[in-house]
């Protein structure tokens, strides 16, 4: 570079680091050093101070910027961990790596260029990498050059034994004690070195690297850096500056001097021309014989790679084939040449080239080895299950360039291995499960019911003239009974319970999921077994006739024991004894106490049925008050009184309703009767102020018709806005929220008010509380009795109470029954309430008699 270049770079750079504001943290006032041998680069004197090349170029910036310097004398990896750590502030002969970059601090132009040599002793004789395998190498501990050798034999697919030394010199050491065969030194002073030690310098040579002073990680070096780089500017852009008489002393170049040619010089390069041509004709010579090798070695290499039994490929990175052996072509139906350059787009269908790609992608992008099951179809539609193994392929960079796949068909096997299950797991003639794979997904049901305490139940299924009609028209005849009768439990059953068949006319379903609630489950596992009686008993088509059989059932539920899935079978079984003794069709639980409760339910239920059929339900009335103890209105409840049970609570038949659908039949006959009584108080002046409050069930909430009907009833009796209540529950709000809000707010368009039931108990949301149109909250009576004895639930009635004034709804304590309660939750900001202290349920009659009197009732009234 001309010397005019040079001094305007270094002044532009002179003025770059002008233009740039200074740290604002001061540089230390002592520039401590850490020094290591490593000569010519960095050694100490004989006066302890820093010398070499780097230490005289130190030293002379140290004397222009007025530096102080402190040596600490250092191993290299010491040096290394005290730059780390901050207890030294410099380090020379430093390479510049990705981590170190992360980890220190450097200047922007190197010092020196260098590069790493391999010396050995005079008897070995080392010309080339490939030559280190097997051997021992000394290198430099947490050197760069350690970790780029120990790349760079990895890339070669060599053995290369590596010895830290703490030193170069340690490692010559080594070297003549005969611990290694070679040691890796920086040229400079290897050189140097070898000629007084009388070693070898082996032609092999690696990591060109350049060399710089680091800094530790503190923002206040940051301007020792900068005046590094600036004397370094200036210095290389002048022949005669510190920095190149430094070069020339310690021999790092020649001194760049304008000689005229030597006479001789043109005879000795004609004669070196013809001496390399000579050479380049003997190495083509050599390339042409090591050609043919390989294309030899290439035609042996196809020939075993055609000849195994696997799919062999290579793709490059952008997964287009390179490489394909005779099997893949035999399966993509083309030649070699035609594959090379698709992808699998091209090859097979698009989900299995999806799926190929995400796994290729694996290999290419992150270096992934994959093992994978591939179920491929190709474009012709032919479908095959292979295991494919997908390796990634480097050069010597360690960088993929390209993947290689090696997948083996076994498609076959997966058949054999499906049999297999077939046989182990499924009974041959219904292919239901056998007693073996009914063992295990009980086991697994009955884990669910213990971690999630959903009910399951177990069905003991046995047909009662199997034995008949398989002794009199044959085994194939009795076959298709078991068949049929297997297909219509499977048919009939969830998809998430499953039928076996343990062996002759045995069959089990498990019933999964029935609900959190034991009674619940029962009747729904009764009621799935009824159905399955009445499903086998309908007349089977044998071939020879027609045939009309008969099962009993015995139920066992999961909750019956705890000892697992073989102990629940046989509690099955034992109340399938029970059933067959109780003859054709016949079912029996497990628990005879279970037994008579499900009676009880069943009748109940059907009594219940008779009743709502007949009006025989009634209902009664139960006042609220303001605080000034007047009748605002009240709520209807059911009462039922039977001919056979008695009087039957509303908490025992209301359930039965529930689970048996009649709730809404039952719920839409309290709605008309409400909406009738409100048209008959509606003529009265003392009562067409009152409100009519009742209970609306989810089940009959969801029904799609129930804004329809409400709707009508409203106009049917002309029912006076804001007079009807609908009492819905916390948990209603949980399913179907945007539907839940929706259904409401018509029916407030339409004058019906909401209030939110038993609030605190359930899982509502404030957010819902918002957007809901409700008007008023009921304090559940849970929290009400035990407010004079419990903090917890006084602090409760009372954010109740203030939720309901912020949200500007009104809010009605039920279940008072004490003037202490009452008194309590005045205090509390309470204003409504409702309970036996104001008065029982009674019939509508007997209320509305009061309530024509007067609207006012006595807070010790009972």
């Amino acid at each position: 570079m001309p010397s005019a270049v040079r001094f305007y770079l270094a002044l532009l750079l002179l003025c770059n680091v002008a233009l740039f504001p200074l740290s604002v943290q001061a540089a230390p006032e002592v520039l401590r050093v850490g020094v290591y041998e490593n000569p010519p680069k960095v050694t100490i004197d004989e006066n302890d101070d820093i010398s070499g090349i780097f230490g005289e170029i130190l030293l002379e910036i140290a004397e222009q910027e007025n530096w102080e310097i402190e040596v600490v004398q250092c191993s290299w990896s010491a040096c290394l961990q005290m730059l780390a750590a901050g207890e030294i502030h410099l380090m020379p002969d430093v390479a510049l790596t990705e981590n170190r970059g992360d980890t220190f601090s450097f200047h922007e132009i190197p010092v020196l260029h260098s590069w790493s040599q391999l010396y050995a002793t005079s008897s070995r004789a080392v010309t080339s990498l490939i030559e280190l395998d097997g051997m021992r190498v000394a290198v430099l501990r947490d050197s760069v050059q350690s970790e780029y050798l120990a790349n760079l034999v990895r890339n070669f697919g060599i053995s290369v034994q590596f010895v830290p030394v703490g030193s170069f010199d340690e490692g010559f050491a080594e070297l003549l004690a005969d611990r290694v065969d070679l040691v890796a030194v920086n040229h400079l002073y290897g050189d140097q070195r070898a000629r007084e030690l009388g070693m070898k310098v082996t032609p092999v040579m690696f990591q060109p690297s350049r060399l710089f002073f680091a800094a530790a990680p503190r923002p206040e070096l940051n301007e020792i850096l900068t005046s590094i780089d600036r004397w370094l500017a200036t210095w290389r852009a002048e022949s005669q500056s510190p920095y190149m008489q430094i070069m020339q002393d310690w021999g790092a170049f020649a001194p760049a001097e304008q000689n005229k040619l030597p006479p001789w010089l043109l005879p000795s390069l004609v004669a070196l021309l013809a001496l390399a041509i000579l050479i380049v004709a003997i190495l083509r010579q050599q390339v042409l014989r090591k050609s043919r090798a390989l294309l030899e070695t290439e035609q042996r290499s196809n020939i075993i790679l055609n000849s195994v039994e696997a799919y062999i490929f290579i793709k490059d990175t952008q997964l287009k084939y390179r490489y394909a052996n005779k099997r893949v072509c035999e399966l993509l139906g083309e030649s070699e040449d035609s594959i090379i350059g698709k992808s699998d787009f091209d090859l097979f269908d698009e989900v299995t080239a999806e799926y190929l790609r995400d796994n290729d992608l694996r290999v290419i992008e992150h270096g992934e080895r994959v093992v994978d099951e591939e179920q491929n179809t190709t474009r012709e539609g032919q479908t095959r299950q292979f295991l494919s193994v997908k390796i990634p392929l480097r050069d010597a960079n360690d960088q993929t360039y390209a993947l290689c796949g090696i997948s083996t068909d076994i498609t076959e096997h997966m058949r054999i291995q499906e049999q297999l299950n077939q046989l182990a797991y499924y009974d041959a003639i219904t292919g239901l499960a056998n007693r073996k794979l009914l063992i295990q997904q009980l086991d697994h049901a009955l884990a669910s019911y213990r971690r999630t305490g959903f009910e399951g139940a177990v069905l003991a299924v046995d047909l009662i003239d199997f034995t008949l009609v398989n002794d009199s028209l044959g085994h194939p005849t009795g076959d298709r009974l078991l068949r049929t009768v297997a297909e219509r439990l499977q048919r009939h059953i969830a998809e998430t319970d499953f039928a076996a068949r343990l062996g002759s006319d045995d069959f089990v379903v498990v019933l999964e999921d029935l609900g959190p609630d034991r009674n619940e489950a029962v009747l729904a596992a009764r009621r799935l077994a009824n159905q399955l009686v009445e499903l086998i008993r309908e007349p089977i088509d044998l071939g020879v006739r027609h045939h009309t059989t008969a099962a009993c059932i015995g139920i066992s539920m999961f909750s019956d024991s705890d000892k697992g899935a073989a102990d629940t079978i046989k509690n099955a079984d034992l109340a399938l004894s029970e059933a067959k003794r109780a003859g054709s069709g016949a079912i029996r639980m497990f628990n005879p106490e279970m037994q008579l409760s499900i009676n009880r339910r069943l009748h109940l239920e059907a009594a219940l049925r008779r009743a709502i059929d007949e009006r025989q339900l009634e209902l009664y009335l139960q006042p609220q008050v303001d605080h000034a103890s007047k009748v605002t209105g009240g709520e209807l409840l059911l009462r039922w009184q039977d001919d056979e049970f008695g009087q039957v609570p509303p908490n025992e038949f209301i359930p039965v309703a529930e689970s048996s659908g009649l709730i809404v039949p039952l719920g839409n006959w309290v709605i008309e009767q409400a909406c009738a009584l409100l048209q008959q108080w509606s003529t009265d002046s003392q009562l067409r102020e009152l409100q009519v409050a009742i209970n609306i069930s989810p089940r009959q909430f969801r029904q799609p018709s129930f804004v329809d009907y409400v709707a009508s009833c409203l106009q049917r009796y002309a029912v006076l806005p804001g007079r009807l209540e609908l009492e819905i529950t916390e948990n209603m709000l949980i399913e179907n929220v945007d539907v839940t809000i929706e259904r409401m707010s018509k029916l407030s368009q339409l004058g019906v008010r909401f209030s939110l039931d038993d609030f605190g108990t359930g899982y509502a949301s404030l957010a819902y509380l918002k957007r809901l149109p409700i008007y008023q909250l009921k304090i559940d009576q849970s929290f009400v009795g035990d407010v004079l004895t419990d903090v917890n639930d006084a602090v409760i009635v009372e954010t109740i109470v203030g939720l309901g004034e912020n949200l500007g709804l009104e809010v009605v304590a039920e279940g008072v029954e004490t003037a202490a309660q009452e008194h309590a939750l005045r205090e509390l900001g309470c204003r409504k309430f409702q309970g036996f202290l104001y008065g029982r349920p009674q019939p509508i009659n007997y209320w509305a008699e009061r309530f024509t009197t007067s609207l006012h009732v006595a807070a010790d009234e009972t």
